[in-house]
């Protein structure tokens, strides 16, 4: 919670008491925090913003007023039969259950804060519109719409002590609604996500300590957003690397485009037989838009990977920020993606030899990456048969023959890489605990969202795996987390096959 709210709740909870305790005549300053109350909400409004889960303690803060200055302007001659006792002590059962209320919704639905990155960078970030003038947007039924994606990019920088922190989430208005309806939620449900912040700064100047910094791109999961990976994106960025994060339109839950058109998400309904034809086609090919998708939508998303690594060689030669200009060192790039976003990777390591290291976080394999392979030398970090199956125990989804899918990809191109491979599973490791959303509410573990493994702890060992992969092949720096099993982490299960 944010420190002002902290402090509303522990006023409405003294003053709580002060209205339900007769307190001593020498103590009758206490009775004050009514008013203290009531000119804590105004601030906690005016400073840090209003949200919905706060409205049971902005209702009580001023009936709590009240009933104290009722109690100083005519004071109780003292509780006058059964009935009278039986009315205060309604009242107060009543007044408890409402804080209690006021309480729990703001802590279980709270305005989190991101742990600050173990590297040495601070963290700077820019955002880009990027329309590839080449490639019609098979998603849109005009075939004049040309594909658009938005990319931020975060990169190592100076520091800004001074400088207001970026958002979590550029357009939370739109996007937060979208997540809700993910969740089968209210849309206001994730609406405070718009008050959170991140350790990044916007337009921050990037740090002189390196001439130039290895390139990452990161995909997201189906309707998902291009920051749902912060906890890791942050990471590494200040251990040295610029991150590029691909919003992909149809794709993510919604993108904002700079004329403020809204492009909202396909629902996975709509979105898994087209992803299902690249995985394991059928001879009937799925259409959209009147159209037929033999090879799925995979290989249509993978060129926007390929698109993104042109802009990135442009923006290189120039940045019109003055920024990035001359700092991404292009000759060592790697990706990751989770979910959707890995399914993605796996095809874009398939056909571009620019990227030198490929990270697949909890996903399947398309068939042509199943049957010609990868190049590169590759990392999955996922979870086991058996956790998957508690998953679905929990939450649903997961059937037996997506979990055969799903494993049986992933390993069949592991075990026939021509480079280095690491195969990494972690125990009691949900789907939704390789993102963010462990932060998002401390009530999902117990209600199957996310797994038995705390989420900081899952959190810890992805950025740990996935650190030491990218420097070893994009910074030449090795590891003996990269050779075998350690005791550091007895959560993981670690193969690892090094040419």
């Amino acid at each position: 919670m944010r420190p002002i709210e902290t402090l509303l709740l522990i006023a409405n909870l003294l003053t709580f008491f002060v209205l339900a305790v007769h307190m001593p005549r020498s103590m009758g300053w206490i009775g004050y925090w009514a008013f203290v109350s009531l000119t804590i909400a105004f601030g906690q409004v005016l400073v840090e913003g209003s949200r919905w889960q706060m409205i049971p303690a902005y209702l009580l803060t001023p009936l709590f007023f009240i009933v104290w200055l009722r109690q100083k302007i005519a004071p109780s001659k003292g509780a006058k039969g059964t009935t009278n006792r039986i009315a205060v002590g309604l009242a107060i059962g009543l007044s408890a259950i409402a804080l209690a209320i006021s309480i729990a919704l703001p802590i279980v639905l709270p305005v989190f804060r991101f742990p600050h990155p173990s590297g040495s960078y601070e963290i700077g970030t820019l955002t880009y519109h990027l329309v590839d003038a080449n490639r019609p947007d098979v998603f849109s039924a005009d075939p004049n719409v040309h594909r658009e994606l938005m990319v931020q990019i975060w990169y190592p920088a100076k520091r800004e002590s001074s400088s207001p922190s970026a958002p979590y989430i550029q357009d939370a208005k739109v996007v937060a609604p979208a997540l809700a309806r993910l969740f089968h939620l209210p849309e206001l449900t994730f609406d405070h996500l718009k008050y959170v912040a991140t350790n990044a700064i916007p337009s921050a100047s990037i740090s002189s300590d390196k001439p130039n910094y290895p390139v990452l791109i990161f995909l997201e999961g189906i309707t998902g957003f291009r920051q749902m990976n912060t906890f890791q994106v942050e990471e590494l960025v200040s251990h040295g690397y610029i991150v590029a994060g691909v919003d992909q339109p149809y794709v993510a839950a919604s993108v904002v485009l700079p004329d403020g058109k809204q492009v909202v998400g396909r629902s996975k309904e709509q979105m898994n037989v087209l992803i299902q034809q690249s995985i394991s086609p059928v001879k009937k090919a799925p259409l959209m838009n009147d159209r037929a998708f033999k090879d799925g939508i995979i290989p249509y998303l993978a060129q926007d990977v390929s698109f993104t690594l042109d802009s990135l060689t442009a923006l290189n030669q120039a940045d019109p920020n003055d920024t990035l200009t001359g700092r991404m060192d292009l000759q060592h790039i790697g990706i990751f993606g989770v979910s959707l976003g890995g399914i993605v990777v796996g095809e874009a390591c398939r056909i571009e030899p620019r990227l030198q290291a490929c990270l697949v976080m909890d996903a399947p394999m398309p068939a042509d990456v199943v049957k010609a392979g990868l190049p590169q030398p590759t990392m999955w970090i996922t979870r086991n048969v058996e956790t998957m199956r508690l998953e679905r125990q929990r939450s649903g989804g997961w059937s037996e023959a997506d979990i055969n899918q799903h494993q049986n990809t992933m390993r069949t191109v592991f075990e026939s890489l021509p480079r280095d491979g690491y195969f990494v599973r972690v125990l009691g490791m949900f789907h939704a605990n390789l993102m963010d959303i462990p932060y998002w509410s401390p009530l999902f573990p117990f209600i199957g969202i996310t797994g038995a493994i705390d989420g900081q702890r899952s959190h810890n060992i992805i950025n740990a795996y996935s650190l030491v992969f990218f420097d070893k092949y994009l910074k030449g720096r090795s590891s003996p987390l990269l050779d075998r099993s350690t005791e550091q982490y007895p959560e993981v299960l670690f193969e690892t096959h090094q040419t």
